[in-house]
């Protein structure tokens, strides 16, 4: 105590930037209010921290979780009280499912006495409650530094996820002499050794074992120790979307992603083994298989926590620790067992390879999703990055994309929200300006945050947008159709993106017949600046390939 009172008093507000500084904070994704001002004064004189300001505060926390998942280190966002606020809670819900860390500074009026009534007022630590692993309203200027480094601790500690912080104007305004606290350092614990012994045990005595590489894999360096494991055991390998990229797709034991829930090729797999091994799956993502109560086949969970068990969830055994620890464990103890048999398993890869690469030469127009998916992974480096807006575009992706590294598919299939592939996209440029990014959206989930156009354009960044135009919410119209319900309420009309894209200073392109789209990304791809691609898509066949022939020609193997 007699170190800080030699300490020079000053705001809560400049305190918490120096906490944040201390944090390794480099940017600030935002939209203040004036409740924010004196945060934001404060902010205008750091040297290590840049303030992002956004078109909205959604765009602000759907950059913000990227940031989250890219580096690994905690995106910061920053909003005003009341509507402020609550325009953040898709990004935290966002952030909070799809595992990524992220803090959420929201601003308040003053809490020891206030001359507005309750004009704005919202309980928003109340309101955060549910989607955040942590939530707290900051109530003195010496509690600064002890929240702010709890918040990052909580936010960037496995299961990763959302944390918010609320800075009332008159504690930001409010003086102390503490100090930022220094970064915690912390190690994952590891398994114990007689679980690593169990599951090793288990995968000898199989005979037709498969792994499944899920989402808390693609968190952590988990992927060396993933090869040197695959490379050793011959098991072949499926992820899901979230896992897209923990190990390089092309790879000959890659079976494919389980983007959808049955009846694609990678089932007829996962249906043939004997013994399934999952690493860092989350309950979250769509089930890339269903457990049965009498099911023959036995489960491995492998994560940093234990299973969530629900009624087709139940994994017989579970190893808890550190991932690429546990997979090291193992690997260094296991003995192949000669009578594991892959043959069928193999069969699949090579029939969905066959029939994923009929239906890309289909070159008709308007753009036929196979064909695109092709295009691009030809035009894009083994280290460019796509981001994927929420449509049925995704599961195309997700199955014919094949990713070369981690975090390459930047994709959401945990919340699933519309409006994240351009926020998402921007980030990946401005963190790597070196790599090629290029973003996909549907027309309507573009609109959603299609203002951050000009958050693009006036930050410099290079990036190529795809807009897959069907004047629809397709997606829902193809479950519709499905369904065979009406075709009703899912239509509409969209601008003219050309000149939209250039009302912003970006550059807009209209795709015609299908012979321009190569040339036209490659344009894109390799040109400086913020370019839009209006790209109309036929979405006639989704229903028959995705739910009627993938069943039909998978189901004959």
């Amino acid at each position: 105590m007699s170190f800080l009172k030699n300490q020079k008093k000053i705001s809560g507000a400049e305190l918490f930037i120096k906490c944040l500084e201390q944090e390794g904070v480099e940017y600030i994704f935002g939209l203040p209010g004036e409740e924010n001002l004196d945060f934001l004064e404060h902010l205008s004189k750091s040297d290590k921290i840049k303030l992002i300001l956004t078109r909205h505060e959604q765009g602000a926390g759907f950059m913000a979780a990227t940031y989250g998942r890219l580096t690994g280190k905690a995106g910061v966002c920053l909003s005003t009280l009341g509507p402020g606020a609550t325009n953040l809670i898709t990004s935290a819900a966002y952030a909070q499912l799809g595992g990524v860390p992220m803090l959420m500074i929201t601003g308040q009026k003053p809490i020891k006495s206030s001359k507005q009534g309750k004009f704005q007022i919202l309980d928003v630590v109340d309101l955060m409650q549910p989607i955040t692993k942590y939530t707290n309203q900051i109530t003195s200027a010496n509690l600064i530094p002890s929240r702010v480094r709890e918040a990052f601790r909580i936010a960037e500690e496995e299961k990763p996820g959302a944390v918010h912080l609320e800075l009332p104007e008159d504690i930001a305004s409010e003086t102390s002499r503490r100090i930022p606290l220094p970064r915690s350092i912390s190690r994952r614990p590891v398994p114990d050794e007689k679980a690593i012994i169990q599951a090793t045990d288990m995968i000898e005595k199989s005979s037709k074992p498969v792994l499944i590489l899920g989402g808390g894999a693609n968190r952590t360096l988990t992927n060396k120790m993933l090869l040197e494991f695959v490379e050793k055991t011959k098991i072949p390998f499926i992820t899901t979307q979230l896992g897209k990229g923990v190990l390089d797709e092309r790879h000959d034991y890659f079976l494919g992603c389980a983007a959808l829930s049955s009846g694609d090729f990678v089932h007829q797999a996962i249906e043939e083994s004997d013994l399934i091994i999952t690493v860092g799956h989350d309950e979250v993502e769509k089930p890339p298989f269903v457990m049965k109560e009498f099911d023959r086949r036995k489960v491995i969970h492998i994560n940093h926590s234990s299973a969530i068990i629900d009624a087709i969830y139940f994994p017989q055994y579970m190893v808890v620790g550190d991932i690429a620890n546990t997979i090291w464990q193992i690997k260094e103890r296991i003995k192949n067992n000669p009578k594991w048999d892959f043959s069928k398993m193999l069969k699949v890869r090579v029939a969905h390879l066959e029939h994923s690469k009929k239906i890309r030469e289909d070159d008709r127009f308007p753009i036929f999703p196979p064909y695109l998916v092709r295009q691009i992974r030809n035009l894009m480096p083994s280290d460019g990055i796509i981001t994927l807006d929420n449509g049925v575009y995704k599961l195309w992706f997700a199955r014919g994309y094949p990713a070369l590294h981690q975090n390459t598919v930047i994709l959401d299939n945990a919340l699933a929200s519309m409006g994240a592939g351009l926020p998402s996209a921007i980030t990946a440029a401005m963190i790597f300006p070196d790599k090629k990014v290029l973003s996909v959206c549907g027309d309507g989930g573009f609109m959603m945050n299609s203002q951050e156009m000009e958050t693009a354009v006036r930050l410099g960044v290079n990036l190529t947008v795809i807009i897959l135009n069907d004047k629809a919410y397709g997606m829902v119209k193809w479950k519709q159709e499905n369904m065979k319900f009406t075709d009703y309420g899912l239509s509409f009309e969209n601008p003219d993106f050309v000149k939209y894209a250039e009302s912003y200073g970006a550059t807009g392109h209209q795709i015609n017949k299908s012979s321009e789209l190569s040339s036209t990304i490659e344009y894109c791809l390799n040109t400086p600046g913020v370019h839009l691609i209006d790209c109309p898509v036929d979405y006639s066949e989704n229903d028959k390939i995705l739910n009627k022939d993938l069943k039909r020609i998978s189901s004959s193997l």
